[in-house]
This record gives C-alpha cells, sequence and structure tokens, in this order.
C-alpha cells in the first residue's frame, strides 16, 4: 500500500540565489571585550561601587583643593574638637583639620594604589609576554628569576626600602614595585602561552613580525581581560600594604596624611577621641569593598565561562 502523500509546493520558498547574502550574519558582531562591558553593566553591584570609587577619587581632589584649610595646618586652641559645621571631622591632636586630612590621605592611598599597580602591570605584562613568546633556555631561565622573587617575602623587601631609602610616596610605590609584578608576569604567560600556537600569531612570525610587535599588536591585546582583572585587584592590595606600613610606622610620616598614617594617629588617640579612627577607617574599608567588588565583577564578565 502506498502512503507517500503529495506535499503541497506553496509550502516552500526558494532560496535567495544573490550571492551578497550568502554569508550574511544575522547578529551583530562584537568583539570579546564589548560583550564583556555589556555583562559588566548588568552587575548592579560592582556598577554601584564604580560609581563609588569614582566619587571618592573626585571628592579625594577636589576638597583639598577648595577648602580654606591644609593638611598641615595646626590650631593648638582647637585640639580634638568634635566633628561641627566648620570641620566635618573634628580636629586632631594638633588641631588640624579632619575632614582635609581624611580626604587628603585617600587621595595619597589611591595615587600610591594607582601607580603601583600601572608600574607592576608595564613590568609584569611584558615580562610575562617576553618568556612566554621565547620559550625554550631563555623562558626557562625567567621563570627561575620569578621563583626566587616568590621565595622572598615581599613585605621584608618593602620594610628594607623603607629602612634604607628616605620615606615618601615614592619610595613605597619603588618599594612595591620590586616583587608586585611577579602575578601579573605569571598570569601573562599562561595566557600568551595558550595563543603563542594558534594561527593569526603563526601567520603574524612567517610574515616577518618582530617578537615585540607581535607582543604589543596581537599577544597583548588578547590578553587586556586577565590585565584589567589583575589590576584591579592589586590596587587595594597596594593600598592595604602602604596603610600597613604606616599604621607600624614604617611608611610615610607626618605631616604627611594617608589613610595608614590617619588610622595610626586615630589609634593613638582611641579613647579620647575614637573618631579620628573611625573616619580614615571607614574610608579604607570602602575602597577595599569596592575595589574587590568589581574586581570580581570584572572576572564574571570577561570569564568565557559565563557567556550564555
Amino acid at each position: 500500500m502506498n502512503t507517500e502523500q503529495s506535499i503541497p509546493l506553496d509550502l516552500f520558498t526558494p532560496a535567495s540565489d544573490n550571492s551578497a547574502k550568502q554569508e550574511h550574519i544575522a547578529r551583530q558582531h562584537h568583539s570579546a571585550f564589548y560583550d564583556g562591558w555589556v555583562r559588566l553593566r548588568k552587575n548592579k553591584a560592582a556598577v554601584v561601587c564604580a560609581v563609588i570609587i569614582l566619587i571618592i577619587a573626585i571628592m579625594s581632589a577636589v576638597v583639598p583643593s577648595v577648602s580654606k584649610y591644609t593638611y598641615f595646618d595646626t590650631d593648638y586652641s582647637n585640639k580634638i574638637a568634635q566633628p561641627s559645621r566648620d570641620h566635618p571631622f573634628g580636629t586632631d591632636l594638633f588641631g588640624r583639620d579632619q575632614w582635609v586630612r581624611v580626604w587628603y590621605g585617600t587621595g595619597i592611598s589611591l595615587l600610591i594604589g594607582l601607580a603601583a599597580a600601572l608600574i607592576n602591570l608595564i613590568i609584569g605584562v611584558f615580562y610575562g609576554a617576553f618568556s612566554a613568546i621565547m620559550g625554550g633556555r631563555v623562558d626557562a631561565i625567567m621563570q627561575r628569576i620569578i621563583e626566587v622573587l616568590v621565595g622572598i617575602p615581599s613585605l621584608i623587601i618593602v620594610i628594607l626600602f623603607m629602612m634604607v631609602l628616605p620615606p615618601g610616596v615614592w619610595t613605597i610605590i619603588a618599594a612595591m614595585s620590586v616583587t608586585g609584578w611577579v602575578n601579573m608576569a605569571r598570569l601573562v604567560r599562561a595566557k600568551i602561552l595558550n595563543l603563542k600556537s594558534q594561527e593569526f600569531v603563526l601567520a603574524a612570525q612567517l610574515l616577518g613580525t618582530s617578537t615585540w610587535k607581535t607582543i604589543i599588536r596581537h599577544l597583548i591585546p588578547n590578553t587586556i581581560s586577565v590585565i584589567v582583572i589583575q589590576v584591579m585587584f592589586a590596587i587595594p592590595s597596594a593600598i592595604f600594604t602602604e596603610a600597613f606600613l604606616s599604621f607600624i610606622g614604617v611608611g610615610l610620616t607626618e605631616p604627611k596624611a594617608s589613610l595608614g598614617v590617619l588610622i595610626n594617629n586615630g589609634y593613638k588617640a582611641l579613647r579620647a577621641a575614637p573618631f579620628l579612627l573611625i573616619y580614615p577607617a571607614i574610608a579604607i574599608i570602602l575602597i577595599m569593598i569596592c575595589f574587590s567588588i568589581v574586581g570580581d565583577g570584572l572576572r564574571d564578565a570577561f570569564d568565557p565561562r559565563m557567556k550564555h
């Protein structure tokens, strides 16, 4: 018995023979960085924390410039004054306006964190990229150097730098940069080892592109997500290190005002004036939390496993 049934031809639509539309992609093409940015904007906590960091950075730059007080102006007749309209955060043991000193110290701490992260970024990216692209004996020697640096506690190196060199902002930054780039170098090297065998890198090498041009033009742009995420975690780490050094007395010294210096001063006057400790402590906690949440948001946004 023949069960076949005829199918009406009007159910079919002839395919277009327009060659211009044969390879048309319906979805607009976006880079991985753009897709990560779209996912990051959907993370409300990361966006709010990024805005808070921006506000803190603006306030730390504006408040010391427009205030009628400076971070070193003393008024011994108005020592340890409670928060008031004229002094929103009160005054310290020397009658200095705590409002200006907190914002000035926040700016110093942010400067140290950003500068240390930037130096670690430059050294770590190029060191890791060069090690991965060269391979062989060069890579082995460069990795042994990293292992030696990892074996030395970074805090000891920083403290030795602070004891030998005159205390100051750039001394702290230089001390943090001695070993701070190691993690960045390792991450970039691991990422580039996965990229160096891909077709676009091999094609660049076959066309005679130099090693440094291959690194700068092809490899580093494809590791930008790893770099950004690591930088966002390196900044609060540098800020915390500076605060710890200043708190134990080997960091910045008076009359300079970083968050570590302010917390140290507040700790000394904790019973008489607890507000001297509370405000800088809130500032550093807020900065650390916001940078950590933004870093987590960037990691989730740029992690390929998070793609849907």
